[in-house]
């Protein structure tokens, strides 16, 4: 970075959209400390080539596709590759990201309210098992057994919260639908 200006830029521009970035490695990657290790690199990398980043493109895609990378490769040197890391699945994930950067008006922190908003409209039984899987971080086997119920149960559970919240942040804008809409 050759002056004060692009790095003041640069500095701004990360703050905007670290938090986004947070939640594309953390959907991808189960350890934190490797989250924050790929969060850090991403941004080491960002800063080195930050001359090549095109204004006239999303930052917050840019910043994914560095993470993208890193993250293929993160894998690569494991020589293992999870189910929710293959390439379509972080296709579909940058997608959804980019729709959800693209809604005017809105910074991330309101985005992330949005979503806890509809969180909070779930039934008990459902938030309970969200808390649990996304922000404890517990297998559905272990969720199972502190629910007092079945691990398919407990995934069916999961599956029923994240359509119910992909409706509603649908109904606020700020998500396409899950599935296309056919008409009559």
């Amino acid at each position: 970075m050759t002056n004060k200006r692009d790095k003041n830029l640069f500095t701004a521009l990360v703050k905007e959209h670290a938090d986004m970035l947070l939640a594309y490695l953390r959907a991808t990657i189960r350890d934190q400390a490797t989250v924050d290790d790929l969060f850090q690199e991403t941004m080491l990398v960002a800063w080195r080539r930050f001359e090549d980043y095109d204004p006239q493109r999303p930052l917050a895609q840019w910043l994914r596709g560095i993470a993208h990378k890193l993250i293929l490769a993160h894998f690569r040197s494991l020589k293992k590759r999870p189910l929710y890391c293959e390439e379509t699945v972080l296709q579909v994930l940058d997608e959804r990201l980019s729709h959800i950067c693209q809604q005017p008006g809105d910074t991330w922190k309101d985005k992330i309210a949005a979503l806890e908003g509809c969180i909070d409209r779930l039934p008990p039984t459902l938030q309970q098992c969200i808390q649990l899987f996304y922000q404890e971080e517990c297998k559905t086997e272990d969720i199972a057994t502190a629910v007092n119920s079945s691990r398919e149960a407990v995934k069916k559970r999961l599956q029923r919260a994240r359509a119910l919240l992909a409706d509603c942040l649908h109904v606020k804008k700020l998500f396409p639908p899950l599935h296309a809409e056919t008409s009559p």
